[in-house]
């Protein structure tokens, strides 16, 4: 077999493959000798077919598979004499298959990059350093307060905190636009859930109340036919309430599942759920830093096959998604608007494996168990959990790929300039509010 580098661009490699005549037919002969014995043919007993006639009926056939199998394996005998490592398959030229020349072909494909890895003291990392205090917890109590709020019908004009229930039209320059009606609208005053102005105009408003407010849309407004236009919206006051919380005792924790303890119990067990899930974000706050670093300091080219697959992947995801929540198909998503994650995934998964590979790292099975066992803790049933990943090499083959990433995460601080950083329970678990009209 001949192999000879015809370009090499990049991560694109050409390779020309020159495979003896003899070799390919000494291929055919021996597998038409081991099909002859079960061959049927009309006329013949099983056999006792000649091999002439064999050949006559099956050395097509056999010659089209020899070949095939040929090109697949001198492809990766060519790849391993030169040390090349495909990146996905190969697009196969066939420029010669004959018994006299034998098999010539090109082949085109993309190789993995040659990464040498960075220093990771050149990585720098912020950590958020924070301690939840009694007034977070307080917080969180009052939030599970107005999540059981009564509302009392008051005759007196909104205030804030107040809940208004109304009917809307909204016109842009005397227009139409989509969604720009609804009735029996509930509206707390105060909470943000309006475009800016909306809720404002609605303070001292009493029930059966007309006004009209020319507001502006954002210009980042979600919906972009309408974002950063002025709108007039004609507005009537249906109903005015105002809110009435319970009252913190033993009765309210009850209606949490706390039936003993009382409400020393409840705050005791928020604050647990809230350590939880400050850890877990603080966590994935420096575990971003660490990719973000890993990616600057190990500059790598991506074959362009992977991230059209890593594409296609998150595309495919993307239509689950929506199809699960009912949303109709839109039909095929362009994979360009993929492209951007994809190549980051792709990138930092090769970055990762050469960590993994260069310094020998494995998944620790006491880490795989507790993660395992913390993951199982969020369900009603925690040990059926546990037996159904147990169960399933595939589901546990994925939960020791994260915690061989979360590994290679504190390897990498190790290695890395940390800082802490002080900051507020709510400076950390905020949210981007979203806006709504």
């Amino acid at each position: 077999m001949q192999v000879s580098i015809e370009s090499a661009q990049g991560l694109e490699r050409r390779i020309k493959v020159a495979v003896p005549g003899a070799k390919i037919e000494q291929e055919i002969q021996a597998r038409l000798k081991s099909l002859a014995p079960r061959a049927k043919i009309a006329g013949f007993r099983p056999g006792k077919v000649p091999m002439q006639v064999v050949q006559r009926h099956y050395g097509g056939q056999v010659r089209q598979e020899v070949v095939s199998d040929v090109i697949v394996n001198s492809f990766y005998e060519a790849v391993a004499q030169e040390k090349l490592k495909p990146a996905s398959q190969p697009f196969i030229e066939t420029q010669r298959a004959t018994v006299d020349s034998g098999l010539e072909y090109i082949a085109r494909f993309e190789i993995l990059p040659d990464l040498t890895l960075g220093s990771n003291q050149a990585i720098h990392i912020e950590r958020p350093s924070v301690q939840i205090s009694d007034a977070d917890v307080e917080t969180v109590i009052e939030r599970l307060r107005k999540q059981r709020v009564d509302w009392r019908t008051v005759e007196r004009a909104a205030q804030n905190d107040d809940r208004v229930t109304l009917d809307y039209h909204g016109t842009i320059d005397g227009e139409e636009f989509a969604g720009n009606h609804a009735k029996g609208v509930h509206v707390v005053l105060g909470t943000g859930s309006m475009i800016s102005g909306f809720e404002e105009g609605l303070m001292g408003t009493q029930a059966g109340q007309h006004v009209e407010l020319n507001l502006q849309f954002p210009e980042d407004y979600h919906h972009k036919d309408v974002a950063g236009k002025a709108a007039l919206f004609k507005v009537d006051i249906q109903m005015v309430e105002a809110p009435e919380l319970p009252v913190l005792d033993d009765a309210f924790a009850a209606q949490f599942g706390v039936t003993e303890g009382g409400l020393a119990r409840l705050k005791a067990d928020v604050r647990k759920n809230m350590q939880r899930e400050l850890d877990q974000t603080v966590r994935d706050k420096v575990k971003q830093q660490v990719m973000d670093g890993l990616l600057q300091v190990n500059p790598i080219e991506v074959p362009k096959a992977l991230i059209q697959e890593e594409s296609e992947r998150l595309a495919a995801q993307m239509q689950q998604r929506l199809g699960a929540q009912g949303t109709q198909s839109l039909g095929k998503l362009p994979l360009n608007l993929f492209e951007g994650q994809a190549q980051r995934r792709v990138a930092l998964g090769l970055i990762l494996s050469e960590i993994v590979q260069k310094n020998a790292l494995v998944a620790d099975p006491s880490k795989v168990k507790e993660a395992l066992l913390r993951h199982a803790s969020t369900y009603e049933s925690p040990d059926d959990v546990v037996k159904w990943y147990y169960g399933d090499k595939q589901r546990m083959a994925e939960l020791e790929s994260l915690v061989l990433e979360d590994q290679v995460v504190d390897w990498v601080l190790e290695q890395a300039q940390v800082t802490d950083k002080l900051a507020t329970f709510d400076e950390i678990m905020s949210r981007e509010p979203g806006v709504a009209a």
